[in-house]
């Protein structure tokens, strides 16, 4: 413990229930204000207080708060000028990190939409069974994408497709040699502008009026955004975020990050926006501290380094994966992190000597979280500056309750008990789209059932034991088995087929097949990945196969993953033994 810790009795009704609250540094309240506005006033607050200040840097394109809300109100002002756009509406988003991300998210938020982020590597059939459960009107995404967007938008709502390109966020003269480049690597691209219902961004904007705009929102019951999870079945499900939900957790993390000044900061944004990891803890926060969002556009350890060195990012939030890659590349040199002060983890668990290693190298700390899609997504963090406790995902942030219950009720388990984690808090979901069963599955008098089995200490620390029954994190991404095995099944030569996930050094788990052919089929692992290469997205596609005469099986006929994976524990264990 050191000069940051304490406790500060009742202000949120310290009870045996909520022993984290002595954990508090004393500068962290234990509860926070909330505002009650459009999430857009994230934007108006820092461009009125800091409106020369830079909003953006995208590899050496900037803009300042001023010049980034002036871009914000023009597409919202197209936006609701074009034909059949009202409040309410859903505007999906398929871009990387790049300028025009940002203007589309605070500039769709200004006009009344909801927000549909979408990964742009989904394929064709991703995308299509999205669009269709969120009803969007409009997506904007980029030249390289349109064609896979035109075939999927086919049976779905969608009228108006905004195509720009990264050369439209780029500077001078990286604006001009981008499009050699793109031919270059994409030969056979063809980007039809005159197909029906598809608009130029920078066409787009020109038409729009700088004029103040600005739908007003009950934040507490108008949805800001969509943000999809498969949950435990593999079956997308748009998460309903409010305006409140969203300020909620960006306010808290705010005060979590208590030592980040505002209008001074540079956030390293190599997280994906279209992450709701991402969009909260970089895009929002660094708005609403009116710092500046330096935008990479994929993680790629030599694009990170060089913005690193070239822009000294004080704020670098990321999953264990980005700093492994960051720390092991050739290419790093040991005064490449010093700048940075606070890196919040992410997405799957935290090595202990990655956190170690990191700090020892950059000089500021590393910290593990906890959150999901349905909670905005952070509920838990160890202390940045204070006391913390590795291994675990710290404590409940301000304003944010948890307890760990067994399968009969919500009634709290003793301390060191395992069980499942719940959270109550002003960022938990609104309920699940068009999704009322699976709404009242989750949400039980207001308690969030994460469905992630866990203890807490003592001291309010929880750890996380096990996750979501079949749910596989790779990467930082979500990978459902049901999903992946539907597409195996739909194989000529598979017979049976399950998918889980194995202990991966990077990527913290992959994903693993486990293959039975039909009597007289062959088929290689090439030929399986390609398979599923072109139905699924890459993170989804099986990194390893075995090929077995059977699966275990359970009475009634399903495949017992337990015992697949007790025989892989063993077979590590006897491969540790050997040597």
């Amino acid at each position: 413990m050191n000069e940051d810790s304490g406790g500060k009795g009742e202000a949120f009704g310290r009870s045996e229930a909520r022993p984290w609250l002595d954990r508090y540094p004393l500068q962290i309240p234990h509860s926070c204000e909330y505002p009650k506005t459009n999430v857009a006033g994230l934007l108006f607050d820092a461009a009125r207080d800091y409106p020369d200040n830079e909003a953006i840097d995208f590899l050496g394109k900037r803009y300042t708060y001023k010049a980034l809300l002036r871009e914000c109100r023009k597409f919202a002002n197209a936006l609701r000028s074009g034909p059949g756009f009202a409040k309410g509406d859903r505007l999906a988003i398929m871009l990387p990190n790049c300028p025009q991300a940002v203007i589309a998210y605070f500039g769709g938020l200004m006009a009344g939409a909801i927000i549909v982020q979408t990964n742009p590597i989904y394929t064709e059939r991703e995308l299509h069974a999205q669009l269709a459960d969120c009803g969007a009107t409009t997506l904007v995404t980029l030249d390289l994408l349109q064609s896979r967007a035109l075939k999927a938008k086919e049976g779905t709502a969608l009228g108006r497709i905004v195509v720009t390109s990264l050369s439209d966020g780029l500077p001078f003269p990286k604006n001009a040699l981008y499009p050699i480049k793109r031919r270059k690597d994409y030969p056979d691209l063809k980007v039809d502008y005159r197909a029906a219902g598809v608009v130029r961004w920078s066409r787009l904007l020109r038409k729009g009026k700088s004029a103040p705009i600005c739908e007003e929102a009950d934040a507490e019951k108008d949805v800001a955004m969509l943000q999809y999870t498969g949950g435990t079945t593999g079956n997308p499900k748009g998460v309903m975020l409010t305006h409140a939900n969203l300020l909620a957790n960006t306010a808290q993390l705010a005060a979590w990050c208590y030592r980040l000044e505002d209008g001074k900061e540079r956030y390293l944004a190599a997280l994906p926006l279209f992450h709701v990891f991402g969009l909260t803890v970089l895009m929002n926060l660094a708005v609403k501290k009116a710092g500046s969002l330096i935008l990479v556009p994929r993680f790629e350890p030599r694009a990170v380094l060089e913005s690193l060195r070239r822009r000294r990012p004080t704020v670098f939030p990321g999953a264990p994966t980005m700093y492994i890659a960051l720390l092991n590349s050739p290419l790093a040199k040991p005064d490449d992190f010093a700048s940075v002060r606070v890196c919040v983890s992410g997405a799957a668990p935290l090595p202990r000597d990655l956190q170690e290693k990191f700090e020892q190298q950059s000089g500021g700390r590393l910290i593990e979280g906890y959150g999901l899609t349905e909670a905005s997504p952070v509920t838990h963090c160890n202390p940045v500056w204070g006391y913390r406790k590795f291994g675990t995902i710290g404590v409940p942030l301000p304003g944010t309750e948890a307890r760990i219950v067994g399968e009969s009720g919500l009634d709290p388990l003793p301390f060191g008990e395992l069980g499942e984690v719940v959270v109550k808090g002003p960022q938990v979901m609104a309920g699940y789209w068009n999704r009322p069963e699976e709404t009242a599955d989750a949400l039980k008098d207001g308690w969030l059932r994460t469905g992630d089995i866990g203890t807490m200490d003592e001291d309010g620390f929880f750890t996380i034991m096990d996750r979501k029954k079949d749910l596989i994190l790779a990467g930082g991404y979500n990978v459902y088995p049901r999903e992946v095995e539907e597409i195996l099944f739909e194989h000529p030569a598979i017979q049976e087929a399950s998918v889980l996930g194995v202990p991966d050094e990077y990527r913290g788990e992959t994903v693993k097949a486990y293959i039975v052919l039909k009597v007289g089929w062959q088929v290689s692992e090439m030929q399986l990945d390609k398979w599923c290469r072109e139905r699924l997205a890459p993170y989804k596609v099986p990194k390893a196969y075995e090929f077995r005469t059977s699966l275990p099986m359970s009475l009634i006929g399903k495949v017992m993953r337990r015992k697949l994976k007790e025989e892989l524990a063993e077979r590590e264990e006897g491969n540790i033994k050997i040597n």
